[in-house]
């Protein structure tokens, strides 16, 4: 379509303001939509403003943003808001950068938050840091809408300068500041609040969802592919239909084929919540909140939009950006940019001795994972040994876990996880949140060095191995990326996945949320077992 060409698209209009629903046509012209002309004869497809999602590490994809992208509008995404955080906690400022440069070559709305915290805390190593001067740089740019998620909780409440100078650059340019708050309720959430941070998507409880909606605060329901909380915090969105919003924080690849936004509101029909409140959530609410630039079907507005076939099945037909029909039945309308490689990798091989844990006759720490959350529980317990080392203990589903410096030479951190069940595996990545040094679990010491290895050699991955086959899926952008396209990633993805034998809906992303220290309880970090609910390092032995 030419800039003068007008374009004509009929439809039943879902229109969000006077929340009612009509037969139209809609006229666009130079990106935008110029006229809107009501019928009066009724018609099959249904015309919805794009979606959005509030809040999103792109490289959690293990694509680049172009390849995001060319997935996101088959769902009828237009915009996200992403947070870049993950590569940036590897390459710095360049890693903000990159993931600006390769997003502008598309039509796609990207909008970046700078990263709040990189690195997240002291007690871990990451590649990269953004420092208070480059924070208030970054916020200087006009394609910039907010400061990220505030991980640093406990630098929020005790007033810590570096924090509240980051903090401080936001709210001077106006620019919204992302909250992250798991399980951060009375005087310590009031004084979060206070400090100028407006959204939060840990919730996991209904009353911890709540407790912050009536205290002001924008709530992102989130349902990723490790945190599912859609299911706890849908009937917030009919209470509080101006205040809601939907991400998914952390998606892989193969759940981003199957969908996105576009699932979810799917979701919430079927549990009848009313249409209206759930596209605020999926586009109004985040719109306003972030002054984005993106259309909702308003005469003047950008003709973001979305043609569905009926608000039952809610299957996207096409989908257009500023006018341009960008996705229409299986058919993208754009071209893959260039895609350069960056990394940050110097990690050595290891040895199976490396992997060897000392018995010291007590009691020892075992993290304790659970299905589909982030947070970890954990419990004392006597440990399996054997000639005076402790080994996993496979009738207890107790294995051994590492994390290994990929940044510089360090003594390897090792702990002990319960509720994979591995029986004869090991797995490692280099995606491990949110520094992303190596992370493996493994059912003994050779296959845990074996993956490692396999991982230091790709600089950058996730390796699977037992002792008859070894399957690596290379991410060699920064350890946390493929350049190849979604579908080639979320085949291989989805081959690896499949052959693990654990019984944890999405182990892979379970055990990259292991080495996250700010998401209680028990964690492990290259620098040590952390108690998150004390925010101090403890020992694995009870001694």
């Amino acid at each position: 379509m030419g800039n003068n060409e007008v374009k004509i698209i009929n439809g039943n209009l879902v229109d969000l303001h006077c929340e009612q629903i009509y037969p139209a046509r809609i006229e666009i012209a130079q990106g935008r939509l110029e006229k809107i002309t009501k019928l009066d004869h009724s018609l099959h497809n249904y015309l919805i403003p794009g979606l959005i999602d509030s809040h999103v590490h792109l490289e959690s994809s293990l694509l680049v943003p172009s390849h995001f992208a060319k997935i996101a509008v088959k769902h009828g995404t237009v915009a996200v808001l992403a947070d870049p955080h993950e590569i940036c906690n590897v390459l710095g400022v360049q890693g903000f950068y990159y993931m600006m440069d390769n997003a502008r070559q598309t039509p796609f709305k990207f909008y970046f938050g700078v990263p709040s915290c990189v690195p997240v805390t002291d007690n871990e190593t990451s590649g990269g840091k953004i420092s208070p001067e480059d924070t208030e740089k970054l916020l200087g740019d006009s394609r910039v809408k907010f400061l990220s998620e505030m991980m640093n909780v406990p630098g929020v409440i005790n007033k810590d300068k570096e924090v509240l100078y980051k903090i401080n650059a936001a709210l001077r340019l106006n620019k919204p500041v992302d909250g992250h708050a798991p399980g951060l309720r009375g005087r310590d959430l009031d004084k979060y609040i206070k400090a100028g941070i407006t959204t939060d998507h840990e919730s996991v409880s209904l009353a911890e969802g709540e407790e912050k909606l009536r205290k002001g605060m924008l709530l992102s329901i989130r349902e990723g592919s490790a945190a599912k909380n859609f299911n706890n915090l849908y009937s917030l969105i009919d209470k509080y239909p101006e205040q809601c919003m939907l991400c998914t924080d952390d998606l892989h690849p193969d759940d981003l084929i199957k969908g996105h936004l576009n699932s979810l509101i799917k979701r919430g029909l079927k549990k009848g919540l009313n249409l209206f409140n759930l596209m605020k959530a999926a586009s109004l609410n985040p719109i306003k909140h972030y002054q984005l630039d993106v259309g909702l079907l308003n005469k003047g507005d950008p003709a973001d939009f979305v043609v569905i076939d009926n608000l039952k099945n809610f299957n996207i037909l096409t989908t257009y950006i500023r006018g341009i029909k960008v996705y229409d039945r299986e058919i993208i309308h754009w071209k893959d940019p260039k895609i350069c490689t960056v990394n940050n990798f110097n990690a050595t091989l290891k040895k199976a001795e490396d992997f060897i844990i000392k018995d010291k006759q007590c009691k020892v720490k075992v993290i304790e994972v659970q299905d589909d959350q982030i947070w970890t529980d954990f419990s004392l317990m006597e440990p399996l040994t054997e000639n005076g080392k402790i080994v996993s203990d496979l009738a207890r589903d107790i294995i051994k876990i590492a994390v290994i410096n990929r940044y510089h030479f360090a003594p390897i951190t090792l702990g002990l996880v319960k509720n994979f069940h591995l029986k004869s595996q090991a797995l490692a990545s280099s995606i491990a949140h949110d520094s992303h040094n190596i992370i493996a679990i493994g059912t003994n010491d050779k296959l845990l060095a074996k993956a490692v290895n396999l991982i230091i050699q790709g600089k950058g991955g996730i390796a699977l191995v037992d002792k008859t086959f070894s399957q690596v899926l290379p991410l060699p952008l920064a350890g946390l990326m493929s350049a190849e396209s979604a579908e080639r990633v979320s085949y291989e993805y989805r081959k690896l996945s499949n052959r693990i034998n654990s019984t944890l809906t999405n182990p892979l992303m379970t055990l990259s949320f292991l080495a996250l220290i700010v998401v209680p309880r028990l964690k492990i970090s290259d620098k040590g077992l952390f108690d998150v609910d004390n925010f101090t390092y403890t020992s694995l032995y009870n001694n």
